[in-house]
């Protein structure tokens, strides 16, 4: 309650000091915030949006427009006058930069990176050249390193010296006169350490480094692992290039999640923010999907009409078909939420795969069970209150209807389980395999394996 009333009270404040029309109160008031609150208030004050960067102090200004989300960043940027865009751009760290330029077409890119400062330009450039989706993208070339064969009073002056520049000190990194990584070495180690010592003293050689040409994905694990809040980027050759800071991988975390989110949902991932997104290029997204499984509840209809005859001879087996193959996709989608979530996170491998498989196998029978003792008694107790419904047979049709979801059930979960291991085993992305998609595919082999365990319960009698 206190921090609404906080939030209130801070847009009141802002209301009375923009309205006073003096710059130096407005200057004052925004710089006096945090930098979080002064991202809520552009939230809130759309029309204020250029102003509010433009008042702030330039370092502030960068600090603030890096974590604003990037629509707002694009209309900002349409809003700034050149000069304060230029001075903007300079002053973002470059992995920032270099994350919000990527977003934007490449025209506009082009007009950008010529307001940027020869060695800035130089940066940028040079990390854009990174294929999309690669550390590479992520580094920033602003951190702190030292020789092997410099003291501790060495690196506590290079640190003063150029520290202000880079994005994080908690790890200084050692290199060679080739520029090669040696190691990484906490500061607090430093910090212990006489004056006189040498830096190779210190070193143990147990580093951590990521490869600039290494998927994005590879960083989110590195940094689970190995509880880091930055990890050096190497070449080929070993040669240091940049780092890359927890802040960035965070990042791509969410942006990872959001996609698979996406996907699981059966549409293809958006590339912007859904309110920003062109209506017809939505409509393309969602469309191509939706025709897939269109045409794969076909099948649905095609396994129908193969099992017509038996239908018309016993048309109480239709009044089932709903409740079978509706447990089959919804225990399938479980289960592929399941893994493709498991897999997200490292917890399961291509290598678990039999591991997975007997699990779900256990799952499956145990699942379909609890479902097949429903619908058993559901049948039975409904054929002492209206005998005329299922006949005189209801008993052999609730069993039909019983082990069908046992077998719908249990084939639902290998289906759902091991489709996006196969799917990553095939270099596809597991996300792929959505709970539409896998609750289509189910549709159709659940109707196979209802008809056929119902021909063997009532072959003879109804069939």
């Amino acid at each position: 309650m206190s921090l609404e009333l906080d939030e209130i009270s801070l847009q009141q404040q802002f209301e009375e000091v923009i309205a006073s029309e003096d710059i130096l109160s407005i200057q004052d008031f925004l710089n006096d915030q945090n930098i979080s609150d002064v991202a809520n208030l552009i939230y809130e004050n759309e029309k204020y949006e250029g102003q509010i960067i433009s008042h702030l102090s330039l370092h502030r200004a960068a600090s603030v427009f890096k974590i604003l989300e990037l629509p707002t960043q694009k209309k900002i940027i349409k809003t700034l006058p050149p000069f304060k865009t230029a001075e903007l751009l300079n002053e973002l760290p470059p992995d920032d930069r270099t994350s919000f330029l990527s977003e934007l077409p490449s025209n506009t890119v082009r007009e950008l990176v010529k307001t940027l400062n020869p060695e800035e330009r130089k940066i940028t450039l040079s990390l854009l050249g990174y294929p999309e989706g690669s550390v590479g993208r992520l580094m920033t070339p602003d951190y702190v390193y030292v020789y092997e064969h410099d003291t501790v009073e060495d690196v506590l002056n290079t640190i003063r010296k150029y520290a202000k520049n880079s994005e994080t000190i908690d790890v200084i990194y050692v290199i060679n006169d080739k520029g090669e990584l040696l190691d990484d070495i906490r500061i607090k180690d430093f910090i212990m350490a006489g004056p006189d010592k040498k830096v190779d003293e210190l070193m143990d050689e147990r580093f951590i480094a990521l490869h600039a040409d290494d998927d994005q994905e590879v960083a989110n694990e590195a940094f689970k692992m190995n509880n880091r809040v930055a990890l050096p980027v190497v070449s080929k050759s070993n040669k240091l290039l940049g780092i890359v800071t927890i802040d960035d991988v965070l990042w791509v975390a969410n942006e990872e999640f959001s996609e698979d989110m996406q996907k699981m949902g059966g549409t293809q991932a958006l590339d912007e923010p859904y309110l920003e997104m062109p209506i017809f290029k939505l409509f393309r997204k969602r469309v191509g999907w939706l025709i897939v499984l269109f045409i794969g509840e076909m099948f649905t209809a095609t396994a129908m009409g193969f099992f017509e005859d038996e239908i018309q001879k016993a048309v109480v087996l239709a009044l089932f078909i709903p409740l079978i193959i509706s447990s089959g996709g919804n225990t399938g989608s479980q289960a592929s939420t399941l893994i493709i979530q498991a897999m997200a996170v490292g917890e399961i491998t291509i290598a678990n795969w039999w591991r997975v498989m007997r699990r779900e196998i256990i799952q499956g029978l145990l699942l379909g069970s609890v479902l097949g003792i429903i619908g058993f008694t559901r049948v039975v107790f409904w054929a002492n209150f209206l005998p005329h419904v299922y006949g005189t047979h209801y008993y052999l049709i609730g069993l039909t209807v019983g082990f069908s979801l046992i077998g719908v059930v249990l084939w639902g979960t290998l289906t759902g389980s091991m489709l996006p291991l196969v799917l990553k085993r095939l270099g596809a992305d597991p996300a792929v395999s959505s709970a539409p998609f896998v609750a289509t595919l189910v549709d159709v082999t659940g109707l196979i394996i209802y008809f056929s365990v119902a021909y063997l319960f009532l072959k003879g009698i109804l069939l």
